[in-house]
């Protein structure tokens, strides 16, 4: 039997780390040059998700699973509009996508949204240098941007500007408040400040009765207590990119909605934001926690979760790993929730205030579903307030 599949053109491809290793390939997606911080993901499904986080704006995303573009893409798991890596590494392209879902070839969807990506590279000597020398500035460039000498793209990926210090919430917000209506009937009425915000936590929050009013980051204390017809129930910080070192206005948000009691659950760098408005510092973690598959533990019950994750940063803990409860200006903070892999705080519980927060993401379209029971903790304080009013 002959099976006729489908032909590539390929223009020669180099990836070159500014440390000054480089790995040579082919070109995959659109050709050209792109820079970016390198990160890697474990994830072995949910490329359409990771490709369409917001929380991957400037990152070059190598991703560990061999074999990528299996299943195409649809127009059912876009967690944006848009593809927002800054670049995109896999090892071994798929032929064609083999899913009854697709509607599209991953490849020619690369192409159409202009991602610089290289294939046919050794992703795990890369992964395993990124573990041992931690995330780093990249650039891929393929057809005439790869005849340059490495001496000039080393110089060029030297030049970018680095992950530490990125303001970039503003970059990935929605430019205009909308409404997701509730399904089955509204409960409760909660403002979500988009930092880059996935289309599934609206999704998880509107199947819980919440009608979810998204704004932007640049939203102020009055524009959150202008949602619903008495102010919000509650109030919800969302995942997103850069440093949280930067989120002075946000942060200043955040407390405004402390002071007033107002039920607060945030994910990711929403979490981020809840440790600095409690007093906490934050630092930049070595390479970062990426993929479907990080064990996390919640300290209340020992219960070990499988969760999904995309952070750089994280909250920086006094004493840790002892995690003892700390007085804040908000009363007493615990830590909820530790990754078992490297001691990183993963959640935080405001033992005296109507707030917590999660580092990783129990939204998870791609799965796994371990942690959906916070969107359902978020909803019994919610009720705890009302009832309390």
């Amino acid at each position: 039997m002959t099976l006729n599949l489908p032909s590539r053109h390929r223009e020669p491809a180099i990836l070159v780390l500014e440390d000054g290793r480089d790995f040579r390939g082919s070109s995959y997606g659109a050709v050209g040059e792109t820079v970016g911080e390198a990160v890697f993901s474990t994830g072995m499904t949910g490329y359409q998700e990771t490709l369409t986080d917001p929380s991957y704006h400037r990152q070059v995303v190598v991703m560990t699973a061999p074999h990528i573009g299996n299943t195409g893409i649809n127009t059912e798991d876009p967690e944006s509009q848009r593809f927002w890596v800054a670049g995109y590494v896999v090892r071994e392209p798929a032929l064609r996508p083999s899913s009854w879902r697709a509607t599209g070839d991953l490849e020619d969807e690369l192409r159409a949204q202009q991602v610089v990506g290289i294939c046919g590279i050794d992703t795990r000597a890369l992964t395993r240098h990124l573990r041992e020398r931690g995330a780093m500035r990249v650039g891929i460039f393929s057809g005439p941007d790869a005849d340059r000498s490495l001496d000039e793209l080393v110089e060029v990926v030297r030049e970018a500007p680095r992950m530490a210090g990125a303001a970039l919430a503003e970059e990935v917000t929605t430019p205009a408040p909308y409404v997701v209506p509730a399904v089955g009937g509204k409960r409760f009425t909660v403002a979500a400040i988009d930092l880059g915000i996935k289309a599934m936590t609206p999704q998880r929050l509107t199947q819980r009765g919440i009608e979810v009013h998204v704004l932007p980051c640049t939203a102020t204390i009055d524009d959150v207590l202008a949602v619903g017809e008495h102010g919000p129930d509650g109030v919800f910080f969302s995942n997103g990119p850069g440093d949280p070192s930067t989120a002075d206005r946000e942060v200043a948000l955040l407390r405004e909605v402390l002071d007033r009691r107002i039920p607060f659950f945030g994910i990711c760098f929403g979490n981020q934001l809840l440790g600095r408005a409690l007093g906490f510092g934050t630092y930049k973690l070595k390479y970062g926690h990426r993929g479907i598959n990080q064990p996390v533990m919640d300290r209340a019950t020992g219960k070990v979760e499988v969760t999904a994750h995309n952070h750089g940063f994280a909250i920086e803990w006094p004493g840790a790993p002892s995690f003892e409860p700390r007085e804040t200006p908000y009363g007493r903070v615990r830590v909820s929730h530790v990754c078992l892999n490297d001691d990183v705080v993963e959640g935080l519980e405001c033992l005296d205030a109507p707030a917590y927060s999660v580092q990783y993401h129990p939204e998870a379209a791609a799965g796994p579903h371990d942690a959906a029971y916070l969107f359902d903790r978020f909803v019994e304080m919610l009720q705890r307030q009302e009832a309390s009013a």
